[in-house]
C-alpha cells in the first residue's frame, strides 16, 4: 500500500468509527516525517471508560506484519465499529487512546525504528 493510500486508509477508518456517534466536532491532525507519521483524531462526544479501553485494546493489538497488508485492505468492508479497528491495530507502530475534556483523542504512530513518536505529539494543555 502506498503512503498516501495508507494515510487515507487510517484517517478514513478512525474518523468513520468516531462519526458513528455524530460528533459536532471532529479534528484530524497529521504530522509526516520521512520515517513515519503521527495521526491524531479528536471528537467531542462522551465515551464510556469501557469504550475507550476497547478502542485502545483494538488499536494496540499484537502486531502481525505478515497479515497487515492483506487484512488492511479489508477494513471498510462488511465489518462494523471496533472490529474494523482491530485490523488497523495490526498496521500501526503504537496508539494512545485518551479521554479529553469533551470527548476522545486517538493518537496513532506509524513508522520505522528511527521514528521517535514522542517528538510528534500534540501536547496536553498543561504541558504547553
Amino acid at each position: 500500500m502506498k503512503r498516501k493510500e495508507l494515510i487515507l486508509h487510517l484517517i478514513g477508518e478512525v474518523s468513520n468509527y468516531l462519526l458513528e456517534n455524530n460528533p459536532k466536532r471532529l479534528v484530524i491532525s497529521l504530522h509526516q516525517e520521512e520515517d513515519g507519521l503521527h495521526l491524531s483524531v479528536l471528537d467531542d462526544n462522551p465515551h464510556s471508560d469501557e469504550e475507550i479501553e476497547n478502542v485502545d485494546h483494538a488499536l494496540n493489538s499484537p502486531k502481525r506484519p505478515e497479515l497487515a497488508g492483506y487484512y488492511g485492505a479489508m477494513t471498510g468492508h462488511d465489518m462494523l465499529g471496533a472490529s474494523r479497528l482491530n485490523l488497523l491495530g495490526w498496521q500501526v507502530k503504537h496508539c494512545d487512546v485518551s479521554r479529553t475534556r469533551n470527548g476522545i483523542k486517538v493518537d496513532i504512530w506509524l513508522g520505522g525504528d528511527r521514528f521517535e513518536s514522542d517528538q510528534f505529539t500534540i501536547p496536553k494543555k498543561d504541558q504547553e
